[in-house]
């Protein structure tokens, strides 16, 4: 079937959508414009022959044009015309108006419905009407949406719409691809944070983990941490049993702070010891008086771990800001040595803000930042609790101790300030930080008792305080993972807590024995103490004037010497004057009689002259004969 398509009036909305061109393009199909159709293929496209050339156009979008099309506000007019009606071009003549049925007609009529005079017309067709997929078609020189758009004749016109439509199609290209490059970037920016974030999470945990973790303890730990976000208690004496098995090395610091959130749950601090609440993210803002310390401090803690060694690089400005943020948080502490071998061992594990809310928990709730005080009266009740633990349990080692004249706070003082983290591997600290999470600071005692008891025999091999001192220091802490996991079984099998109560009341009674005994002699006794003081006093001042004498005496001695210097000065000088005249004398006649003498007597006397001036007093005898 030849019949004809009538061009409706596009709206601008109905063509950016059809053409993929802006609607202020203000594109439109001139009413009443009539196209041949030439040939329907499978239904799907519609092939146009306009100004001499074939166009292929989607049917859906040629119903969504008549669809589309406001016949209310413009006089729609179609004609239907025969072959005849066409130009040699293939333009449409004379449009003819259609009527209502027609247009329904149009609008819903299948396209595979063909008569036979349309496989006529496809039977006329020249060359220059073929289909764009024949072989024998020629080249299209314009694009067929942009001519079917186009309702201009004008060549120049057609020509200045062309190139406004390829420069619309390249902006329109080239934003599309913009925007394709940027979600692109944002897509690699992702993909290297997460590769960085696994590549530093993997430099953290770079240490050899003390014990083997089962997966089993891995699916128990899974659930517990779900327990954790929706707080609920769990039943200790279970989280005992898991800690003792193992904690996965991956999930150490999430069960770290499932532990800190137990330990508040059952206990809390009352209001006069809580931190004062400031977010981390303001104490950063903020300075700091103890900067010049924890900077010095940041190359000695862990010198050799990957994560902290580079010097200002990504671990040393995370532990910079967490101790900063501490000391300005805790006034009375601030920073001391020690602290910062804690926080480096929970940034290990975790994000800064989450390492501080850590190291918190440690300092007030587990009441370590006592030890931390100016006046370490914390830690020296602690030396003493620990001296009394090796007395009761260990008296041998005791005794050994003692007789070399070592006390705790020579080796046992680091133990204590930096949670083993400074002298022991890290997967040992690790395990100590895991029991310490759980118990408190007892753990510290338990792990320093463990340690002395297990090498007690070799530590009593050593004969004298260096030798002592140097195990101590070195040997002790180079254990190997046996050793290791045998020292926190029995670490978790201990129970002192009722020991080390009574050590601190028996601390403090002591004390206040030696201050009362004190009080006590300096009121039974003052006079003796003033007699002794006064009888000192007196000593004291006779050999003072005694010293006195002997420095006045030395005294004289020494003005008698200076006077004499000084007038055997005054005559040596006095002495060189003379000289010094006499020989300007010499020289003077020596002048004169060298201008008297003739040419030849000279010469004979330069040799008496060079004698004279190489030695004057052999000169002056020999002018002294006749």
């Amino acid at each position: 079937m030849t019949g004809l398509w009538p061009g409706p009036h596009l709206t601008q909305d109905v063509v950016a959508w059809v053409t993929g061109v802006p609607g202020d393009a203000s594109l439109h199909v001139a009413c009443g414009m009539c196209l041949p159709v030439v040939e329907l293929v499978n239904g799907l496209c519609c092939y146009f022959v306009v100004k001499d050339h074939v166009m292929q156009f989607p049917l859906q979008v040629i119903y969504l044009c008549a669809f589309y099309s406001d016949g209310e506000g413009r006089k729609r007019t179609s004609s239907t015309c025969s072959n005849e009606s066409l130009n040699v071009g293939g333009t449409p003549v004379t449009p003819r108006r259609i009527s209502w049925r027609q247009r329904i007609f149009l609008r819903v009529a299948s396209p595979m419905n063909k008569s036979p005079s349309a496989i006529q017309q496809q039977d006329g067709l020249d060359t220059s009407e073929l289909l764009p997929l024949s072989p024998l078609a020629p080249p299209m020189e314009e694009e067929p949406l942009v001519i079917f758009v186009s309702g201009d004749d004008d060549p120049e016109k057609a020509e200045e719409r062309k190139k406004s439509e390829e420069l619309r199609s390249l902006w329109r290209k080239a934003i599309h691809q913009q925007i394709l490059l940027l979600r692109m970037e944002k897509e690699n920016q992702k993909l290297e944070a997460s590769r960085d974030e696994l590549q530093s999470r993997k430099v953290k945990l770079d240490y050899e983990e003390v014990g083997i973790c089962q997966k089993e303890v891995l699916i128990t730990w899974d659930k517990k941490l779900l327990n954790c976000r929706t707080k609920i208690r769990c039943d200790m004496e279970d989280i005992h049993t898991s800690l003792k098995e193992g904690v996965p090395k991956s999930r150490r610091g999430e069960i770290w702070q499932f532990l800190a959130l137990q330990y508040r749950l059952r206990h809390r601090l009352p209001n006069k010891q809580q931190p004062p609440d400031t977010s981390y993210k303001e104490l950063l803002k903020q300075l700091t008086a103890q900067q010049h310390a924890i900077l010095v401090d940041l190359g000695r803690t862990f010198p050799t771990h990957p994560y902290f060694s580079a010097q200002l690089g990504a671990g040393q400005l995370s532990l910079f800001n967490l101790l900063k943020a501490y000391s300005l948080l805790d006034k009375e502490v601030g920073y001391c040595q020690g602290i910062s071998f804690v926080a480096g061992v929970l940034l290990l594990h975790m994000s800064e803000e989450q390492a501080f809310e850590m190291l918190k928990f440690l300092m007030y709730d587990l009441g370590f930042r006592k030890q931390y005080r100016p006046d370490m009266m914390s830690l020296q009740i602690q030396m003493y609790q620990l001296s009394r633990l090796l007395h009761d349990y260990h008296r041998d080692l005791y005794n050994h101790l003692e007789e070399n004249e070592i006390s705790p706070s020579l080796y046992a003082a680091p133990w204590f300030l930096t949670l083993f983290a400074s002298q022991f591997p890290l997967g040992f600290v690790a395990r100590v930080f895991d029991i310490i999470f759980l118990q408190g600071t007892e753990v510290i005692f338990k792990v320093a008792l463990s340690l002395l008891s297990n090498q007690e025999a070799l530590i009593m091999e050593c004969e004298n305080f260096e030798n002592i001192v140097e195990f101590l220091k070195s040997t002790l802490p180079d254990m190997n993972s046996s050793e290791m996991e045998k020292l926190i079984t029995q670490v978790f099998e201990m129970d002192i807590s009722k020991q080390l109560h009574a050590y601190e009341v028996e601390y403090h009674v002591l004390q206040d024995e030696l201050q009362e005994s004190s009080y006590a002699c300096e009121e039974s006794e003052p006079m003796e103490k003033l007699e002794r003081a006064n009888s000192q006093l007196k000593r004291q001042n006779m050999d003072l004037l005694e010293k006195l004498q002997i420095a006045h005496a030395k005294i004289q001695t020494l003005e008698s010497n200076l006077e004499n210097l000084l007038t055997r000065e005054t005559k040596m000088k006095s002495l060189i004057r003379t000289l010094e005249q006499e020989k300007m004398a010499y020289q003077k006649a020596v002048e004169q009689i060298q201008k008297l003498l003739p040419a030849d007597a000279l010469a004979n006397c330069e040799p008496l002259l060079r004698d004279f001036n190489c030695n004057p007093n052999s000169g002056a005898k020999t002018g002294n004969k006749p």
